[in-house]
């Protein structure tokens, strides 16, 4: 028997993951000492990485066209104020009496919380919307979008439950084994800065979103949603059951944005209505088409890129306007450069920066 040698392009895929894996993990100890800005910027692509995987399940698996997205986002965020703040127990004397020192609900308890409240809430929405499809859906979606946002900044009377447009602050840091993430980590000469330690917590969150999104990507589930969004009569007609997996797809999609609502709100310390508006919507479904519509690596590019261009091009504005003599205003150049990027890339790639690749047919069984 003649044994081959084993060829080098094997070893590529795993040589690949193994690079990433130790570059995500060293990434904000080399941020670190250029500031903690750029850390910054990073915890906030994850948590858009992770909002967009979310959404990539209704609109790129399900093809469910929905723009008020950023609700379940909000619902996760203040279910996190809530319950890991002291303003609760502010407004109701039979919880101060049952909680003298305070509602402080541990961060991880919240997070499941926030799924199941978020997963109920998106099936609540998709319910009266079964019968929808494009911009009917979209319209609908949207508004549910704006009711959340509208709650948030009018429920301060007569129950003060969001403390409207001012938002509600004080919230609890993260913990883990006795640390709190608002404060640094001094391990001998090194310190880790709040920003780093929020970024492994940010980090296993989306390693987790991406696992859980790839399973259901190749499961019966995820085949079936593919199925609907290509062809829901078709679908129908073998025998799926649209109906229930629509609702799934809204639910499913809805706890991913509220458990990233919910880091988000441990992260920043402070929740308000102005973080959940529309814009916010519409950009995390051009994360979705901007990367690749139902591609998970494409996905996550597009989170990525959208969320930190913006913030490289105030690096590009500066030089220009020093070039003009200040003639040029930056607050109008940033996102006319931002808007040019995106229409070039969509026009040179209409599928995204990272589409699916076609793949042979695999059957429902």
């Amino acid at each position: 028997m003649i044994v081959k040698p084993h060829s080098p392009r094997a070893f590529t895929p795993r040589f690949a993951h193994v690079s990433l894996a130790l570059g995500l993990l060293v990434l904000p100890l080399l941020l670190q000492p250029l500031g903690h800005h750029w850390v910054r910027m990073v915890d906030t692509c994850l948590l858009y990485v992770m909002l967009a995987l979310g959404l990539n399940i209704v609109v790129g698996m399900a093809g469910l066209l929905d723009l008020g997205f950023v609700a379940f986002y909000a619902l996760g965020a203040y279910s996190y104020a809530w319950l890991a703040s002291p303003h609760l127990v502010q407004q109701f004397a039979g919880l101060a009496a049952l909680f003298p020192d305070g509602l402080h609900t541990p961060w991880w308890l919240v997070l499941a919380v926030a799924a199941l409240l978020t997963a109920a809430a998106g099936a609540l929405l998709g319910a009266p919307t079964l019968r929808l499809k494009g911009d009917y859906l979209a319209v609908v979606t949207l508004g549910f979008g704006e009711i959340i946002r509208i709650l948030a900044i009018n429920l301060d009377h007569p129950i003060n439950l969001t403390d409207g447009a001012k938002g509600l602050g004080h919230l609890d840091s993260v913990t883990l084994l006795g640390w709190h993430l608002a404060q640094p980590l001094n391990i001998g000469p090194w310190s880790l800065a709040p920003v780093t330690g929020y970024y492994y917590v940010f980090l296993t969150a989306v390693v987790l979103t991406v696992v859980v999104s790839h399973r259901l990507h190749r499961s019966r589930i995820g085949r079936a949603w593919m199925a609907i969004r290509d062809d829901e009569v078709a679908a129908e007609a073998m025998g799926l059951p649209t109906r229930r997996l629509k609702l799934l797809a809204f639910a499913v999609g809805a706890s991913f944005g509220g458990m990233a609502g919910t880091l988000f709100g441990a992260f920043q310390g402070f929740v308000s209505p102005e973080a959940f508006s529309l814009h916010e919507s519409v950009a995390i479904v051009a994360m979705v088409v901007f990367g690749g519509m139902g591609h998970i690596p494409g996905v996550i590019v597009g989170a990525v890129l959208l969320t930190a261009l913006p913030e490289v091009l105030r690096y590009v504005v500066g030089p220009i306007q020093s070039l003009t003599d200040g003639r040029v205003d930056a607050g109008m150049l940033r996102p006319t450069l931002f808007g040019l990027v995106m229409v070039v890339t969509m026009l040179v790639r209409p599928k995204g920066l990272w589409p699916t690749p076609d793949e042979p047919a695999r059957p429902m069984a």
